[in-house]
């Protein structure tokens, strides 16, 4: 049986106060195509309403810290990784979306957009509704529900 290959980082996401059981993990791998990404949440927000199953945005954002205030738990984390200056949904730092099953999410994925190198240290968030992929600056993704740091592993 074949090992599996060590991240070259990983992120260990919680959620803020108001979120206290989100616990997820983001595992980033460095290929010649470009960074393989895979995250795995658990103790996401349900609802029982088959036509509004949580969607949640995911976005790496340009700062390395999960510490926020009062009405941003996680502010510090600044906005979306962006070191191109695109606009939205085309910066650096917006991925793929959450889908929730049952306070479960898994997603993997190959991106471009960065290098694992580039975001060592940044902030990844996860938030309350999905990225609508046109509202500037930031996709109307929500509340920040879910932090945490990438780091080298």
């Amino acid at each position: 049986m074949k090992k599996r290959k060590k991240p070259d980082a990983i992120a260990e996401i919680r959620g803020s106060d108001k979120y206290p059981e989100i616990k997820a993990v983001m595992e980033l791998f460095q290929t010649k195509e470009g960074v393989l990404v895979s995250v795995n949440a658990l103790g996401l927000p349900k609802t029982m309403d088959p036509c509004k199953q949580p969607i949640f945005a995911l976005h790496i954002h340009s700062g390395n810290s999960c510490t926020g205030n009062e009405t941003d738990a996680f502010a510090d984390a600044m906005t979306h990784f962006n070191p191109n200056y695109c606009a939205h949904p085309y910066h650096a730092g917006d991925m793929p979306p959450l889908f929730g099953v049952g306070g479960r999410g898994f997603s993997i994925f190959l991106t471009d957009r960065f290098s694992v190198k580039e975001v060592i240290g940044k902030a990844v968030i996860i938030h309350a509704r999905p990225d609508d992929f046109t509202t500037q600056p930031a996709g109307n993704a929500g509340e920040k529900i879910a932090c945490g740091i990438i780091e080298k592993s």
